[in-house]
């Protein structure tokens, strides 16, 4: 039975439409744009900087289970990196299509019990995945709250 991977595979696949569909709804100058109050941080403050963690944090997970290697994927997934529009897409879908490979290796729901090497000590890959979520999601609702911002900002220009 793969009821709980499948469960895990929709919820992933829904964070990916969420952070897709908030990339093509904000206007591209305001992708890296930062509120007032965020002007000088030198923490993620801006959509594309909280999108770019998100998806990141799915590329971390999906390396570590799939290659054991959990790298933070920080250095090319830099605003510098990725500067426009069309760069942070086509990062969230080569994401994607790395997660729906990693994903096709697991075979069933006892798959989530098996222990991995995780980034500080050893976890299940069901925790691992939920973790990921939790974490991707966090990011992604961070953008989401910043995206609101922006906008009431320019609605009431």
């Amino acid at each position: 039975m793969r009821d709980l991977i499948d469960s895990f595979d929709r919820r992933f696949a829904e964070l990916n439409a969420r952070q897709h569909g908030l990339i093509l709804a904000i206007n591209e100058d305001l992708l890296y744009a930062r509120t007032e109050q965020q002007k000088f941080t030198m923490l993620p403050a801006s959509v594309g900087e909280f999108i770019l963690r998100s998806v990141a944090a799915v590329e971390q997970m999906i390396g570590g289970i799939t290659t054991r290697l959990w790298d933070d994927p920080f250095e090319w997934t830099l605003p510098e990196q990725l500067p426009a529009r069309k760069d942070v897409l086509k990062y969230i879908e080569e994401v994607e299509q790395s997660r729906l490979r990693g994903f096709s290796f697991f075979s069933d729901d006892e798959d989530l019990n098996k222990l991995l090497p995780a980034p500080v000590e050893f976890q299940t890959l069901g925790t691992v995945l939920e973790d990921t979520l939790a974490e991707a999601g966090r990011l992604f609702d961070r953008a989401s709250e910043i995206y609101r911002a922006l906008a009431s900002r320019d609605s009431a220009k």
